[in-house]
């Protein structure tokens, strides 16, 4: 048996907003500017966290297990999303997010070498 889940008011109000986000998004420039507001922010946490495990220094392969396991979870979530073709915004934004984390890790690793 396999068991939907029930459709709960939160739900629907999330899966609205979604809707009339990609919506909004239809314009080009508008998608382009959420994409790189959501690369930034990535930055700013990948950055962030790899900040906060250097000066620490008691976390460092718990910090890089976390953000590595979380980027891999991201890479499983645009697979399942890849073939819908009414979630291109958020596979894009996925995607945003992967790259501002990946470039915030980087620097951070450079920064430390």
């Amino acid at each position: 048996m396999i068991f939907k889940p029930q459709k709960t008011k939160f739900q629907l109000l999330v899966i609205d907003n979604f809707d009339s986000l990609s919506q909004w998004a239809e314009n080009p420039w508008r998608r382009y500017s959420l994409a790189l507001i959501v690369i930034l922010t990535g930055y700013f946490f990948g950055s962030s966290l790899g900040m906060i495990s250097a000066v620490l220094e008691l976390i460092d392969p718990v910090g890089a297990f976390l953000s590595v396991s979380f980027i891999e979870i991201l890479i499983q979530f645009r697979r399942r999303l890849r073939n819908d073709s009414r979630k291109k915004l958020l596979v894009l934004l996925v995607d945003s997010l992967r790259l501002g984390l990946f470039y915030g890790f980087f620097t951070e690793g450079l920064k430390l070498l």
